[in-house]
C-alpha cells in the first residue's frame, strides 16, 4: 500500500461513525441478518424439491467451501475500512473506481428492500390473522385465501407496517437499535422455533418427514441441485449486498473475525436445521407435498395448522417466527444504504432513516401490487411481473455479482485482508486459494445458471 493509500484509509477511519457493537452483539446481529426468509421459506421447499437430506449434506459443504470464505472476507472489508459498503473499498485502497463497484451492493440491498418488505408483510399480516383464528376455517381453500389476500392493497399497507418499523428500530442506532432488538428476537426465535420443532416431532407419521430430511439418498440429486445448493449458501448468509461490510465497520478491533465468521455460519446452519425438523415433519404428516414451491409457506402449511390440535396457536408461533426472521434480515438489509447516505452526505441517522425508508417504500409498491394485484398484468420480461422481475435481478444477478467483486477485492486488490482478518499461514493460504479460486468460479457457474446460459435437461 502507498503512502497516499494509506492517508486515504486514515481519513476513512477518522470519518467512519463512532458507533460500534458488542461482540455479543455483532455475532448476534449478523445471525439475525443471515437468518431470514431464506432460511424459513426458501430452505425448505427447495431442500424438498432437490432430495432432502442428500441436498442438505450438499448445502452444508457449499456454506464451507464459498459462504464462510466470502463471510470472513466482507467482515474483514468493513472492519478495515470503517465506512459503508462503498467507501470501505476505496478507504482500503485509495482507487476510486472501487468505490462505483461497491456501489453495487449499496443499490442492490436498497432494491432487495423494496420487494423483501413485501413478504414480510406476508408474515405479519399472517400472523395476526393465525393468532385471531381468522385464517384457520373449516374447509377454508389456503390457496384461493393468499391469492385474495395478495391481489388486493393491504398488502401495502404491511409493506408499510415494515418500513416503518424498522425504520424506528434502525434509527435509534447500532447499539440502542439493531444490538438490543438483536439480543431479544433472535433468541426469543430460537425458543420459538424448538417448541414447534417439538410438536412437529410429535404429529403422527411425523418419522417419515424426519427420514425425509436426514437420510440421504444421493441419487436425488442432479447437476442442478449443485448450483441450487451454491447459490442458496451464498444467499442464505446475506452475502453480496454489503450487509457483512456494513455491519463489519462497527466491529471492535479485539473481536477474532474468524471466530465470528464460525459462529455465523453455524448459526446459520443450527436453524437450517432446525427449521428442516419444523417443516418436513408437518408436511409429512399431513400428505403434503415437500416441494410444494413458494407457496409452502402461505398456502400448505396453514392446511396442514388447521387440522392440528392448538392449529391457531401453533400456525401463528410459525408465522411469528417468519416475522421475525424477516425484521431481522430487513433492519440489516436497510443499514446498508443508510450507511451510505450518512458518511456520503453526512446525514443524521434519524434523517437517513427516514428518507430512506420512505423512498424504498415508494418504489417498493409496484412489488406490492403485481402479486395478483392491479399490476399483475405488467410483465417486464416473459412471464416475470415486477415483483419477479426484481427479485430475479438482485438474487440472481446483481448478487452473485457483488460477492464477485468481494471476492476479487480481498483476494487480489488489498493486499493486507489477512492481517486485517488475523489470519496467517496455511489458514491464510487456504482462505486465499478459496477467494481467488474456488470461490469466483463456482459464483460464475451459479451465475450462468440463473441466467440460463448453463441448462440441463
Amino acid at each position: 500500500m502507498q503512502i497516499g493509500e494509506d492517508t486515504q484509509l486514515a481519513a476513512g477511519q477518522q470519518k467512519g461513525t463512532a458507533e460500534r457493537f458488542t461482540r455479543a452483539g455483532f455475532i448476534l446481529a449478523a445471525i439475525g441478518s443471515s437468518v431470514g426468509l431464506g432460511n424459513m421459506w426458501k430452505f425448505p421447499y427447495i431442500t424438498g424439491q432437490n432430495g432432502g437430506a442428500a441436498f442438505f449434506l450438499l448445502f452444508i459443504i457449499c456454506l464451507i467451501v464459498v459462504g464462510l470464505p466470502i463471510l470472513l472476507a466482507e467482515m474483514t472489508i468493513g472492519r478495515g475500512g470503517r465506512a459503508n459498503a462503498a467507501t470501505s473499498l476505496i478507504n482500503l485502497t485509495g482507487k476510486k473506481y472501487w468505490g462505483w463497484l461497491g456501489f453495487l451492493t449499496v443499490g442492490t440491498a436498497f432494491l432487495i428492500m423494496s420487494y423483501y418488505a413485501v413478504v414480510a408483510g406476508w408474515t405479519l399480516h399472517y400472523t395476526l390473522e393465525s393468532f385471531t383464528g381468522a385464517l384457520f376455517q373449516e374447509g377454508a381453500d389456503y390457496s384461493n385465501k393468499f391469492k385474495a389476500f395478495a391481489g388486493g392493497y393491504m398488502p401495502v399497507f404491511w409493506q408499510a407496517v415494515v418500513m416503518v418499523l424498522s425504520g424506528w428500530v434502525l434509527a435509534r442506532g447500532v447499539s440502542g437499535g439493531i444490538e438490543k432488538l438483536n439480543k431479544i428476537l433472535i433468541p426469543g426465535f430460537l425458543i420459538i422455533l424448538l417448541v414447534l420443532m417439538v410438536r412437529s416431532l410429535t404429529l403422527p407419521g411425523a418419522g417419515k418427514g424426519v427420514e425425509f430430511f436426514l437420510k440421504p439418498d444421493f441419487s436425488l440429486l442432479t447437476p442442478e441441485s449443485v448450483l441450487i445448493a451454491l447459490g442458496h449458501a451464498f444467499f442464505s448468509l446475506s452475502l453480496g449486498m454489503g450487509c457483512m461490510i456494513t455491519y463489519g465497520s462497527y466491529v471492535e478491533k479485539q473481536q477474532s473475525l474468524g471466530a465470528a465468521t464460525l459462529a455465523v455460519g453455524f448459526g446459520d446452519l443450527v436453524y437450517a436445521f432446525i427449521a428442516g425438523l419444523v417443516i418436513f415433519p408437518t408436511v409429512f404428516s399431513y400428505g403434503l407435498a415437500p416441494g410444494e414451491g413458494v407457496g409452502l409457506a402461505f398456502m400448505a402449511l396453514p392446511a396442514a395448522f388447521s387440522q392440528m390440535p392448538f392449529g391457531a396457536f401453533f400456525g401463528g408461533l410459525f408465522f411469528l417466527l417468519l416475522s421475525i426472521a424477516a425484521l431481522t434480515s430487513a433492519i440489516s438489509i436497510m443499514e446498508v444504504p443508510m450507511a451510505y447516505a450518512m458518511d456520503k452526505w453526512r446525514w443524521s441517522r434519524t434523517k437517513a432513516a427516514v428518507v430512506i425508508t420512505a423512498l424504498c417504500f415508494v418504489i417498493g409498491v409496484p412489488s406490492a401490487l403485481s402479486v395478483g394485484g392491479v399490476l399483475s398484468h405488467i410483465e417486464i420480461t416473459k412471464d416475470k411481473t415486477i415483483f419477479d422481475f426484481v427479485e430475479f435481478v438482485t438474487s440472481y444477478i446483481m448478487m452473485p455479482l457483488g460477492g464477485l467483486l468481494v471476492t476479487l477485492f480481498t483476494g487480489y486488490a488489498w493486499k493486507r485482508a489477512g492481517e486485517e482478518a488475523g489470519l496467517s499461514g496455511p489458514w491464510y493460504k487456504t482462505w486465499m486459494f478459496l477467494l481467488r479460486v474456488v470461490a469466483p468460479i463456482l459464483i460464475i457457474l451459479v451465475f450462468l445458471y440463473s441466467v440460463g446460459l448453463i441448462k440441463f435437461e
